[in-house]
């Protein structure tokens, strides 16, 4: 069930997300409803498909990880009659807010326990999982209660294939737990952070001055796969002085003899070797921006790029991100040393196009 919503939930999403246009966030949220089995939203305790396309919609209307999460909470609170957030790092789960299990401060700072029951099953194989309260961590029952039914629902918040968060949910009282809402939730809230995290990588590089530090070493190609961590500053009082996790030492010492190899065998070809450090440090710099900005604009038109390099007509269908990317980058970069580069137009043909120039279509400029 989980694999078959993320899928219809993914390519929903695909077609309709744009860059710079939140009025569309409604159409997308509806499109993804449309997508889903009729039965969604109808049972258990939730409210009809209209109910669910606003609290997707208020997801979607979060721009900060505080103002994502917290309307997550809220929205499920519709949902289940009690939900609670757990935060997971360095394996292990802490709270963060909850909804009708006392205030919402309530579970903050809460060890719970991920090491088996309904848990450790959500956290080590990504699905939500449906339990009942006698296998759940006997702590958190003891401090929160139990629901009347006894039934409950653990569902993980997954970036890039990773379990950030847990979310807890059951029907308290009343009964009312409506879990395949609460799954379409808590998927929109993983797509959602994960745009909100590339959003910010961007406007990160475009406030990044010209702040006097030495060249580093060329940046690796930035890619949509790669993402700041929206949990990072997330430091839960019983966990803060744990120490971090245990590096790979074996592989990176590893790694290290054989990039000190290759280093030996041929010599090392830095493009900006001829350069003062300040123009090499603009000229890198003026990469990663482009990187960032072409990313952006995959990750918003993803059926879009597809189509167009099938039918060779990428930059007519992307006329208007392409155009208003370059015109930021321009802007950025157009005055300094690094506009010789004509770094974004190399990265269109070498991202979107994959270094197939004709698939860019006759408009093209080249």
């Amino acid at each position: 069930m989980a694999k078959q919503l993320q899928q219809i939930v993914e390519q929903a999403v695909a077609q309709v997300l744009k860059s710079q246009l939140p009025k569309l966030q409604a159409e997308l949220v509806e499109r993804v409803i449309a997508e889903l089995p009729a039965t969604t939203g109808a049972g258990g305790g939730g409210g009809p498909a209209s109910g669910l396309v606003q609290a997707v919609a208020a997801v979607h209307a979060g721009t900060t990880q505080k103002e994502i999460l917290k309307a997550l909470l809220d929205a499920g609170s519709a949902y289940a009659a009690r939900v609670a957030l757990f935060v997971v790092k360095a394996g292990t789960a802490t709270g963060w807010q909850g909804r009708g299990l006392g205030d919402d401060e309530a579970v903050k700072d809460f060890p719970l326990d991920i090491s088996n029951g309904p848990t450790a099953h959500a956290y080590q194989n990504r699905v939500v999982t449906p339990a009942n309260i006698a296998e759940m961590d006997r702590r958190f029952v003891k401090q929160f209660g139990a629901p009347e039914n006894e039934q409950l629902l653990v569902l993980p918040l997954v970036l890039k294939d990773k379990v950030a968060a847990l979310l807890y949910a059951d029907g308290g009282a009343n009964g009312a737990l409506d879990a395949a809402s609460l799954e379409v939730l808590v998927m929109a809230t993983s797509s959602w952070l994960e745009v909100a995290s590339l959003r910010k990588q961007v406007q990160k590089e475009t406030i990044d001055g010209a702040s006097a530090m030495a060249p580093p070493a060329p940046a690796p190609v930035q890619t949509v796969s790669s993402f700041s961590d929206p949990f990072a500053s997330h430091s839960p009082r019983h966990t803060a002085k744990a120490a971090p996790e245990p590096e790979p030492a074996a592989e990176v010492v590893e790694v290290g003899a054989r990039a000190a190899a290759a280093s030996a065998a041929a010599p090392a070809t830095d493009p900006f070797a001829g350069l003062s450090a300040e123009d090499a440090d603009t000229h890198r710099k003026a990469q990663r921006f482009a990187r960032l900005l072409v990313d952006e604009i995959k990750l918003y038109n993803q059926a879009k790029v597809a189509e167009g390099r099938r039918n060779k007509d990428l930059y007519d269908r992307l006329k208007e991100d392409i155009d208003k990317s370059r015109a930021t980058f321009t802007k950025r970069y157009g005055s300094t040393a690094a506009a010789s580069g004509d770094y974004f137009q190399k990265e269109v043909v070498r991202s979107l196009a994959e270094d197939d120039l004709s698939v860019m279509g006759a408009n093209f400029r080249k």
